[in-house]
């Protein structure tokens, strides 16, 4: 039988930016630490993504002991405290949900707004601010940063070869932005799953993610591409929206480590419902 294991770890230390592969990395309240901690907003403290503003996918980030450095092309390397001074409490809107951050620096903000064209801040979520998830899906104690909504996305490795057999060019995982990449099951396996556990720390998958059109965008170029999208709305589409990974979320912290033991708890039927 084949052994189910985590194949790649990959953190967002800023929403929609580019993200970071590890071999292994702390879980804390949040999720992976780090995670979404960062997050752009406009001048209304709506949030930026690629979905708006798609050379974001041209931004780079690393993280070294005490620093989070953000590259961009043609740009000086951009280097923040990863405990920064905090600055004012601004209202920021993530979807339908608004939640108190803190701006941190007006050099970032400068910085940002010269290679995106377009005025914008760069705001901090500390990790006494607490963010609940969405009550349908999650427990009391259940928090997240500034993900769309839960602390982990689950793919399988499979379940990308399976959507690049119907692509012209093969596509990267990199598109769909998981933390969590698994080897060792069928294409969407991962549909069924409803409760696993990975190393010491157990994790509920209660909703399967919705895509938008980032997975369109070329993390090269910037450039949107049609055939990702049009595949997937073919191959994974259910009451008009296409889905691709679960949603995850976690009941200890702890340690993931690339290589990690996946064991499956609890199965059920398929979210969403594709044959």
């Amino acid at each position: 039988m084949t052994r189910l294991r985590v194949s790649d770890i990959f953190i967002y230390p800023v929403k929609s930016l580019g993200g970071i592969r590890v071999e292994k990395w702390e879980v804390v309240d949040t999720g992976l630490k780090y995670d979404r901690q960062w997050m752009l907003i406009d001048e209304k403290g709506h949030f930026l993504s690629q979905r708006k503003i798609p050379k974001m996918a041209l931004i780079q980030t690393q993280i070294t002991h005490e620093h989070l450095i953000i590259s961009a092309p043609l740009q000086e390397d951009l280097i923040l405290s990863l405990a920064p001074e905090l600055g004012e409490v601004v209202q920021s809107t993530i979807w339908e949900d608004t939640c108190s951050a803190h701006t941190i620096s007006r050099i970032a903000d400068a910085w940002f707004g010269r290679f995106l064209n377009a005025p914008c801040s760069l705001v901090y979520l500390p990790t006494q601010t607490k963010r609940a998830v969405d009550a349908d899906y999650a427990n009391d104690h259940d928090r997240v940063s500034f993900s769309d909504g839960f602390p982990f996305l689950v793919v399988s490795e499979n379940s990308l070869h399976s959507l690049n057999q119907a692509l012209p060019s093969p596509i990267e995982m990199s598109r769909f932005r998981p933390n969590l990449v698994i080897e060792g099951c069928e294409a969407y396996a991962e549909d069924t799953w409803r409760e696993i556990t990975i190393g010491h720390i157990d994790f509920r998958l209660p909703k399967p993610c919705s895509r938008c059109a980032i997975p369109g965008i070329n993390p090269q170029t910037a450039q949107h591409e049609k055939a990702p999208l049009t595949a997937l709305s073919q191959l994974r589409k259910w009451q008009n929206k296409t889905y691709f990974g679960q949603n995850a979320l976690h009941n200890q912290c702890g340690e993931l480590k690339v290589g990690d033991n996946v064991i499956i708890t609890l199965a059920g039927d398929k979210k969403p419902p594709i044959i």
